[in-house]
């Protein structure tokens, strides 16, 4: 099966290549916008497609911060929802087998009832930029399915973490405020509200989710991806910290006002995921690792990084 993944270099890209490899996928290197492909850009992204024939197709490929979204929306609308419709354009005019569009949780928003799970008919009313663009981007493959005949699977990812992701994101944002702490030794740490909930995966498990929708899901349905287990910022954080052991007695973390994109509780509902492909498309422990010490060995990945 050759494969194409738009957005491969980014934090999910490269976890998502080497699962592929590991199951005897040819992925293709398209590039991206530094080498020449585009999505954006029409010309750029059929010419990419045109040259790789690729028999099935993950788009990953957006931009995906909440808060650069709120600072200059105009970037996020174009590559989201134009280099979307591009890469689907491109698809069907290679006869892709099947494309998995990749969505977000945000494209919920508002959620009916914050303290239950979130179903993918839940209702769609986002409250950022960000998640606007994503809700026009699935409905993009929703259209390329019912008037192409594009074989689209649609996926609504919930938060992820690992290894290599941005430190604009709340775990590593997290961890390198412990890392400095403890190098400056500070006893309080400074963050933000840490009453959120978050429904927060190990990116490893995504992509894992990632091929088994891309290969087993059913084009035109959309899935939540994600654990379905809710926990605090506060509690990720005191996560982080426990990596240390010592740390525990020395840091305590300490809120401050939340920002405009920190988001309402969110956690989805696996039913659905469960309903088609059974439990094997949903994110669970990594292998070889005691699920009770999840939130440590993801802690100590992340840290590592700032604690250099």
């Amino acid at each position: 099966m050759k494969v194409l993944i738009t957005g491969a270099t980014g934090f999910v890209g490269p976890y998502l290549i080497d699962h592929c490899t590991e199951h005897g996928d040819e992925v293709v290197d398209a590039g991206d916008a530094t080498t020449g492909f585009d999505i954006a850009d029409r010309d750029s992204c059929f010419a990419t497609f045109e040259r790789l024939q690729p028999d099935v197709v993950y788009h990953l490929a957006a931009l995906s911060h909440v808060g650069d979204s709120w600072a200059d929306p105009t970037p996020c609308l174009r590559i989201n929802i134009e280099g979307t419709a591009n890469v689907l354009d491109a698809s069907a005019k290679v006869d892709a087998q099947r494309v998995l569009l990749i969505g977000s949780s945000e494209e919920y928003g508002k959620v009916t009832d914050p303290t239950t799970p979130v179903k993918e008919d839940e209702p769609l009313r986002p409250l950022s930029p960000y998640g606007a663009s994503k809700v026009a981007a699935s409905y993009l493959g929703v259209q390329a399915f019912y008037a192409r005949n594009l074989p689209v699977v649609r996926v609504r990812a919930f938060g992820h973490t690992g290894p290599g992701q941005s430190p604009k994101f709340v775990v590593p944002a997290l961890a390198h405020r412990i890392a400095a702490a403890e190098k400056s030794g500070a006893s309080e740490i400074v963050m933000g509200s840490l009453t959120p909930v978050r429904d927060l995966s190990d990116v490893r498990d995504v992509v894992r989710a990632y091929r088994l929708l891309l290969t087993t899901g059913e084009p035109g349905e959309v899935y939540n991806v994600g654990r379905g287990i809710g926990s605090t910022i506060g509690d990720i954080a005191k996560s982080l910290i426990a990596v240390d052991g010592d740390a525990r007695d020395r840091h305590r973390p300490r809120a401050r006002p939340a920002r405009r994109d920190a988001g309402p509780d969110r956690r989805h509902e696996q039913d659905p995921c469960r309903d088609r492909l059974g439990t094997r498309a949903l994110p669970r422990r990594h292998p070889g690792v005691d699920a009770r010490s999840r939130p440590q060995r993801i802690g100590a990945s992340v840290v590592r990084q700032y604690d250099a």
